[in-house]
């Protein structure tokens, strides 16, 4: 495999250091074996361990020790690039035929939990699953990435210990999706359907006990492929909904690890203050504030409409009021140096939304709405809909405030996780605030999932067989200069259809107690969890 060719991302990302703290180093420590971590979540699993029929961080985190991945992101690197890729199911692999087959050879002598053996028929079971194959033996209820897999034209097995994906046209990108932790192998001996209640996994810890809204307990996989692995003899995950209730456990020690996601730079403030030991990491989530408005439904059916609501939001505004400086702008991918095919701010300034005058925008905005039969005195009411999650809410709370200065009266509509993504995926709602989380920092898992005509996690169901064709060649070209550039030119389309116009990309200021060994936050909230390097010092 020519490793120069892939236009993937770069072999070195360099993270903001704050000056709250730095990540504590673990390099020259010998790991130990033992202890139980406590560990945070927001909610309680609404998809139990489903990971692929879900598309939040709610479930991935307390469900990815479960599982393996045929490759993932090396645990102990911050940075995600093709570099960083390691085997886990698959000790090696091989792209043939300029990047059209992506062959793997998959460890021999891995069980499930249960005692199954793990071959090719797994892998297989589960990918055609994905793809939703015309042959596969099972059908998931939702299948929010589905579209990652929509250039695997086969996938075969010819012996239990190989795989080959056998692909439309050159892909490299799909390697960088593989190793997602959105991205775990099912058991084909294993109904999908019982994944959302409990979990048969190859992983480094095996589930013990879910007790609904008051933990889940995992405990350490005595036959894990990895020798000497895990380090730690269980995990529990307890969900506390109240955030600040969530923050008290932690400053108090009843927590060890936070939340990805969940806590922001004035919370990491408050905790760094109150107990100076605590160590926190500043880092992409990789999720973007935006807004999603169902194209198909009036009055979002009008691009006129759409533009209004894009251009009335300030998005600085609401990096320093919602989030007090903890996020970035941003068009649809996450920009340098958190990520790296992301618009600069100095490429943003002429799309809508993003001019330094915030009055500009919205006398444009109210342009618009004027041309759509629409003022202050003559209202668009509206209902926006979000998740009952405070990172949400607060964010709605202020789309709500800016839309009402151009004439779009919103009333709030809070929809549990459970409904969420179902309502969403239907697209019975109009507008939505929105938080969307990429798996890898790449173009392919973004634009296909969120862009793409059809797409289950398209929920504005926007569809442009112009900008179809775009994606498409950037997925194939493998120079990465080239690539960068119609990637660039993508963002800018998408922009300006407000397709789902991108108000910011969030930070994450992790924090755990200085005993957490291990625990490395990437570029990316959905790829750090299997936590089968992570021990205590306590």
């Amino acid at each position: 495999m020519t490793r120069a060719r892939i236009a993937a991302l770069p072999a070195s990302f360099a993270l903001l250091t704050l000056t709250l703290a730095s990540p504590a180093t673990t390099e020259a420590q010998t790991p130990k074996s033992g202890g139980v971590l406590n560990m945070m979540l927001r909610e309680d699993l609404a998809q139990g361990f489903a990971i692929h029929e879900t598309a939040t961080i709610s479930t991935v985190w307390p469900a990815m020790p479960c599982f393996n991945n045929l490759v993932l992101f090396d645990p102990l690197k911050k940075t995600e690039s093709v570099d960083t890729v390691v085997g886990e199911l698959a000790e090696k692999w091989s792209w043939q035929d300029n990047f059209r087959n992506l062959v793997f050879f998959l460890r021999k002598g891995v069980k499930w939990h249960d005692g199954q053996p793990f071959t090719a028929k797994d892998v297989k079971f589960t990918f055609d699953m994905l793809r939703e194959a015309a042959d596969a033996p099972a059908k998931l209820r939702i299948n929010p990435r589905k579209d990652w897999y929509a250039n695997v034209e086969a996938i075969e097995a010819p012996d239990p210990s190989t795989v080959v994906f056998r692909l439309k046209k050159p892909q490299p990108s799909l390697l960088l999706m593989l190793a997602s932790g959105y991205t775990p192998v099912y058991a084909a001996h294993v109904p999908p359907a019982s994944y959302r209640t409990g979990c048969v996994g190859t992983g480094p810890f095996k589930l013990k006990e879910w007790r609904k809204g008051e933990f889940v307990e995992l405990v350490r996989n005595p036959d894990y492929f990895v020798k000497g692995r895990p380090y730690l003899e269980g995990l529990k995950y307890f969900p506390i909904v109240e955030r600040g209730t969530r923050q008290a456990a932690l400053q108090a020690g009843k927590l060890d690890v936070s939340f990805p996601g969940e806590t922001t730079k004035t919370a990491a403030e408050q905790l760094k203050a109150a107990v100076p030991q605590l160590v926190v990491t500043p880092y992409n989530q990789n999720v973007s504030d935006n807004i999603i408005m169902n194209v198909k439904k009036p009055p979002f059916d009008n691009p006129k409409v759409r533009l209004a609501v894009s251009h009335a939001i300030d998005r600085r505004a609401l990096v320093r009021a919602v989030h007090q400086g903890g996020a970035v702008v941003g068009a649809s991918l996450a920009p340098k140096p958190w990520g790296f095919w992301g618009l600069a701010e100095k490429d943003l300034l002429g799309l809508p939304g993003y001019a330094t005058n915030p009055a500009d925008e919205k006398a444009r905005a109210r342009q618009l709405m004027a041309e759509a039969g629409y003022s202050p005195e003559k209202p668009l009411r509206v209902e926006i809909v979000t998740r009952a999650i405070a990172v949400y809410v607060d964010m709605a709370s202020f789309v709500i405030n800016e839309l009402k200065q151009i004439g779009i009266d919103a009333s709030l509509k809070q929809i549990e996780t459970a409904q969420w993504h179902a309502m969403a995926t239907r697209g019975d709602y109009q507008i939505g605030a929105n938080l969307t989380g990429i798996g890898p920092d790449d173009p392919d898992a973004n634009f296909y999932e969120n862009y793409a005509c059809g797409s289950p996690r398209n929920y504005s169901q926007y569809c442009s067989e112009e900008v179809m064709k775009l994606i498409d060649a950037q997925s194939q070209e493998l120079d990465p200069k080239r690539r960068l550039a119609m990637v660039y030119a993508i963002q800018r389309r998408l922009e300006a259809d407000a397709a789902r116009p991108i108000l910011d990309w969030k930070l994450d200021y992790f924090t755990v107690w200085p005993h957490v060994k291990n625990l490395i936050p990437h570029q990316s909230i959905y790829n750090f969890g299997r936590m089968q390097d992570v021990w205590t010092d306590k």
